[in-house]
């Protein structure tokens, strides 16, 4: 029977499955590892008094959250999501708004999206559940409050009643545009109007024909609409569960030009919550405590007494440490018939003394530790070793950064591929500014938002062209409704009078009207026959910069971690040129920015209907790189896993052909596949 120590040469390194960059908790499942009960249970039971008094008297408050990089904040926020659901609905604002002019849209974005989830063990979305304990549609006891299907049903088979009835219900609340808001509320109960009536509430700019589906003259387009939209939410919901805002990893957002975050007005949005009457919201904010220290002195003081609590995040002890590392070695020590006497083999206490002489440390700390530790065991047992000896006289663990990094590429990517379904599900402002940080990556020389002026500024850029001295201006604009495709036509045109670019780049996937708009005929006049080009992106390149946005994201937090050590965002452009990772990318091949190449079929479909297996072959390799050597068996079943479509015959092909390519050999071919080893070839193999 195998030996633990088998287990570990055919294994995948446990640490190098978890991966603790910021993350929405509504979107990536929340990583038991880390969740060890004892770790910040103080910090949950101080947040969960404030959210009771909330509860009691529907006043908004605000915590302020800190801790150095690696504490633990954005798990923290899972965490409370995951303990206090049921106590509160819960809503997830990664701090990366384009720019500080569209917070309000950003917030309001976020909140819809959160509320489209579905908690764990309920049915229902956040938002339909919100929807339901509204106080127009339960019934009072002294006693308690439930959920009055009769009323519901009732409301339910007539529009305009179920409108009347909130507009009753709530008429001292100061609805903000209650006859399409509590319209578009009803149209949520509608199966077909569900979507539409979900991308209304967040902002989407939607067409004439999804307009007039929803019986909405207008869409939400400016701050003071979005904030008015929020505080709806809130304004008619003070007898129901608090809506919980997490805001997090601050760094995200937009700088000012001496290099500091543009951190004033955040802290406006929520001291307006606060000042305004925004009831029954609960903000937390997540911040690097650095972060929080180098700007608390740009925040006017009046915005600083609306963080009504601090709390910081402590280190954890060793024993929690080594909690950790059990629960992460767990699955490995079941498989053996005679389980390690330790909990943490092949690890050992003394590492961790050894380490943090301090006695503390943080989570990311020691999943690093663990993971050089681990590794470097498992080369011991290749050379024969004994693990326990002269371990000071082996070569350590050399990581390769660039195989890693391309891992946790395709990782990502494929996180992204299943949360992005269409590019309009993105704001035009995020997608600029996604294509901007690629640029950036590429050194692409002299870039400038806001090429274009007015309300969709934030919808272009320009840049100089390499080794020349044609400037390039680019709009990208996904925006259904046609007069909003006018206005940014027509700001488009002013940039062509005014000579300010060289060529222009339209970037949109959607219809561009017809003939009898006006919108169209300035499209035709800058397009047709000119210089100029119309890009139709497709969902693909969409996922490329999405990915590397995710990516940028991490590595401004401090929270991208690569062989142990976090990265910057320097070392990620630099790795990202190395790789080549974003000459993939279409879209930025159309652009001209890099090279066409064939498509790598990251979908598993080549041309003419055949799979192109590219992308398996370099995954398969990346990640015996980063193994130092593994099971077969395990890079089959870690392959299909990265890749469903893909089956085991043709993994087992990609094997050969990196055998007969002289990049990876099989340790000991004789033996049964289930015991067969594969490692890199190198010089001395």
């Amino acid at each position: 029977m195998a030996t633990i120590d088998d287990i570990i040469k055919s294994e995948i390194n446990p640490f190098n499955l978890i991966n603790i960059k910021p993350m929405n908790f509504w979107e990536e499942k929340q990583n038991p590892s880390l969740t060890v009960d004892s770790i910040h249970r103080e910090v949950i039971s101080e947040i969960e008094e404030f959210l009771d008094l909330v509860m009691i008297d529907h006043r908004s408050r605000s915590i302020l959250l800190t801790g150095d990089p690696g504490s633990g904040k954005s798990h923290l926020l899972g965490r409370l999501k995951q303990t206090l659901n049921s106590k509160a609905f819960f809503v997830y604002i990664l701090c990366d708004w384009a720019d500080s002019g569209n917070i309000w849209r950003h917030v309001l974005r976020c909140t819809v999206d959160s509320l489209i989830q579905i908690p764990e063990e309920r049915q229902e979305s956040q938002l339909i559940l919100w929807l339901k304990s509204l106080s127009a549609f339960t019934k009072h006891n002294l006693k308690q409050r439930f959920f009055n299907d009769s009323i519901w049903e009732f409301l339910l088979s007539d529009r305009q009643k179920f409108i009347k009835h909130l507009k009753e219900t709530y008429k001292t609340a100061r609805i903000y545009n209650p006859d399409m808001f509590f319209g578009v509320l009803h149209d949520l109960t509608n199966p077909e109007l569900y979507s539409l009536a979900c991308e209304w509430l967040r902002g989407d700019c939607l067409s004439e024909e999804s307009m007039q589906a929803l019986k909405v003259k207008y869409c939400i387009e400016t701050e003071d609409e979005a904030k008015s939209m929020l505080a709806n939410f809130g304004r008619i919901s003070t007898e129901t569960q608090p809506i919980v805002l997490c805001f997090d990893n601050l760094d995200t957002m937009p700088k000012l030009a001496d290099g500091f975050l543009d951190i004033q007005h955040f802290f406006d949005v929520n001291t307006t919550i606060h000042g305004e009457n925004l009831k029954n919201f609960l903000i937390i904010i997540s911040v690097i405590t650095n972060t929080w220290n180098r700007h608390v002195n740009r925040i006017q003081p009046a915005d600083k007494a609306g963080i009504h609590k601090l709390i910081r995040l402590k280190p954890i002890t060793l024993e929690q440490a080594e909690t950790i590392w059990a629960y992460l070695l767990k699955p490995l020590h079941q498989q053996p018939n005679t389980r390690p006497e330790s909990s943490i083999y092949p690890l050992e206490r003394d590492v961790l003394e050894k380490n943090f002489p301090a006695g503390k440390t943080y989570p990311r700390n020691v999943i690093n530790l663990g993971l050089v530790e681990y590794q470097n065991y498992k080369i011991y047992l290749l050379k024969g070793n004994n693990p326990n000896e002269d371990k000071e006289v082996e070569p350590r663990l050399i990581i390769d950064r660039k195989a890693e990094f391309q891992l946790l590429w395709q990782q990502e990517l494929k996180k992204i591929q299943s949360k992005i379904a269409k590019i309009c599900l993105l704001a035009s402002s995020d997608l600029i500014r996604m294509l901007q940080e690629a640029l950036e990556a590429l050194q692409i020389q002299s870039i400038k938002p806001k090429l274009i002026k007015g309300k969709y500024a934030s919808y272009s850029l320009s840049y100089q062209t390499p080794n020349k001295q044609d400037r390039i201006g680019i709009v990208w604009t996904e925006d259904a409704n046609m007069t909003s495709f006018f206005h940014i036509m027509n700001a488009y045109q002013k940039v062509i009078q005014e000579n300010i670019c060289q060529k222009l780049y339209l970037i949109r996937i959607g219809s561009v009207g017809n003939a009898k708009l006006a919108g169209y005929k300035i499209y035709n006049q800058i397009f047709k026959g000119t210089n100029h080009h119309h890009i139709k992106p497709n969902l693909s390149s969409v996922h490329y910069l999405a990915t590397y946005h995710s990516l940028v994201n991490s590595a401004i937090a401090q929270e991208l971690v690569l062989g142990g050590k976090a990265i910057t965002l320097q070392e990620l452009q630099s790795l990202t040129r190395e790789t080549e990772i974003l000459h993939k990318c279409a879209l930025l091949q159309d652009l001209g920015i890099v090279s066409k190449q064939d498509p790598d079929g990251d979908d598993s479909n080549g041309t003419n209907g055949k799979k192109d297996l590219r992308p398996v072959k370099e995954f398969m390799f990346n990640l015996v790189i980063t193994q130092s050597y593994m099971g077969v068996l395990t890079l089959i079943s870690q392959s299909v896993h990265q890749f469903p479509s893909v089956n085991e015959t043709e993994i087992q092909y990609l094997i050969d052909l990196l055998c007969q390519e002289r990049k990876v050999k099989i340790i000991n071919p004789k033996a049964k596949l289930q015991d067969q080893l594969i490692c890199l070839l190198n010089k001395n193999n």
